[in-house]
């Protein structure tokens, strides 16, 4: 007879926590070495969590929607004799109330969920707030629904269960306005998340509209934040003729297809070039620890990707330098399909230490991105547009009509300086600009 314990696990170099989103199994089940137990989610993806030894799950240490630091014990699994206890219960003595196991920590200790009264906060989880929002239940509703979590808290449960019996008539909706929910108390004013994930309210100024975020975009913009109070933001802009690359893609890019199998998009050519000026001013693949500067040996390059839902991912190319186009390609493909697909691992998203963003996708000419912590640099590269543009021969200057890009980059000025930063930034422009139109593929 033994226990394991199952621990949240460490699934990158920035993940700290992981949220509960669903679990697989409850006590008593039994379960088979790296069999999925639970799926979790980071800032970065979501993913399943499997078992590490095969067994019965004895106990379960955190619901749903709970936050779990890495590391933590999150269930415990008995193997062995104990797990095949269960599966044969004999007459035995009632144990004694001491003799009940005391690590639990995690298990309700108030009294039996009442009802909330006046002027009290409640939680309410994200996925709650987005079931409430798809069924069309209001405020109202959910701060009279009761609720079987820790201190009342409504839970994926209750809120299904409720809907189920209002659809049958057990329960009806409430008839007073969901507005008086929203009353100008401070204990409102200071859990403004409460507030039902789309409603809307008149009188004011006028009619508006109150969306609640959804995890990853809380997730985003605390990081966002984060990074601005952590580096010293600086951008710096430069203006690449891309002309050759263009026309060396649109000659190559069908014969490519038909023999890689594979699509090639501009990123892969600006990934390789990034790379290129790494090599040469390797501090922009660095990162800081108190005082001390950390030049990153391996080039992982992070591509920030956009999903479906309007949120932004950013799966990460390990070893770019070892990679030619073809490689390039394949694996610029293979991450973009899997972010947009919600397949990326925990380890797509991990190690990057410089990024590019593409801001010309959704047409932008140029932008001013904000650095992925703990890294020290990203470059966004903006809409390629013809441009009459004055062209130096040999004969003279010219006029002529070229395939014009911005480029930005923005870098942490506590290590990097002006010069660094726009060496490294022309380094990237005349490297496109210098592409070989009669490269092969």
């Amino acid at each position: 007879m033994s226990i394991v314990d199952l621990v949240m696990p460490k699934m990158g170099e920035s993940i700290m926590e992981a949220t509960v989103l669903r679990w697989h199994k409850k006590p008593g089940d039994k379960v088979e070495q790296d069999e999925a137990v639970l799926d979790i989610a980071t800032d970065k993806v979501d993913s399943e969590v499997p078992s590490t030894a095969a067994g019965t799950i004895s106990e379960i240490l955190f619901q749903e929607n709970d936050v779990v630091p890495v590391g933590a014990v999150i269930a415990r699994i008995a193997t062995g004799a104990a797990a095949v206890a269960p599966s044969a219960p004999e007459p035995v003595v009632a144990p004694a109330p001491a003799e009940k196991p005391e690590v639990i920590p995690y298990q309700p200790t108030s009294p039996p969920p009442q009802e909330l009264k006046a002027g009290n906060v409640r939680f309410y989880s994200p996925l709650v707030l987005k079931i409430a929002q798809e069924e069309g239940v209001g405020m109202a509703e959910l701060e009279k629904m009761p609720g079987s979590g820790q201190d009342g808290r409504v839970s994926k449960k209750d809120i299904l269960q409720y809907i189920a019996d209002r659809q049958q008539g057990v329960v009806s909706a409430p008839t007073t306005p969901q507005t008086e929910t929203v009353a100008a108390t401070p204990a409102v004013v200071s859990a403004a998340v409460q507030v039902p994930a789309i409603q809307s309210f008149g009188g004011g100024s006028g009619n508006v509209e109150i969306i609640e975020m959804d995890r990853m975009r809380k997730l985003i913009a605390k990081h966002m934040v984060d990074s601005k109070h952590t580096s010293a933001h600086v951008t710096s802009f430069a203006e690449a003729d891309v002309t050759n690359l263009v026309l060396w893609r649109n000659k190559v890019k069908k014969e490519f297809e038909q023999r890689e199998g594979e699509k090639i998009t501009f990123t892969p050519l600006f990934v390789e070039a990034v790379v290129q000026c790494i090599k040469k001013y390797p501090m922009l693949n660095s990162s800081v620890d108190g005082d001390r500067i950390i030049i990153k040996k391996d080039i992982n390059i992070g591509m920030a990707t956009a999903l479906p839902t309007g949120n932004l991912i950013v799966p990460v190319i390990k070893y770019a330098d070892q990679l030619n186009l073809t490689g390039l390609t394949k694996r610029v493909n293979h991450l973009a399909n899997a972010a947009r697909q919600g397949k990326l691992r925990p380890e797509d998203t991990a190690d990057g230490t410089f990024t590019l963003t593409n801001v010309g996708t959704f047409g932008s000419i140029m932008g001013t991105p904000i650095i992925s912590q703990p890294q020290v640099a990203i470059m966004a590269v903006g809409a390629i547009k013809k441009r009459p543009v004055v062209v130096e021969t040999e004969q003279g200057d010219s006029i002529a009509i070229r395939h014009m890009m911005y480029i930005s980059l923005s870098y942490d000025h506590r290590i990097i300086d002006g010069a660094l930063g726009s060496t490294f930034l022309n380094a990237v422009a005349k490297s496109l600009e210098n592409f070989d139109p009669s490269r092969g593929i």
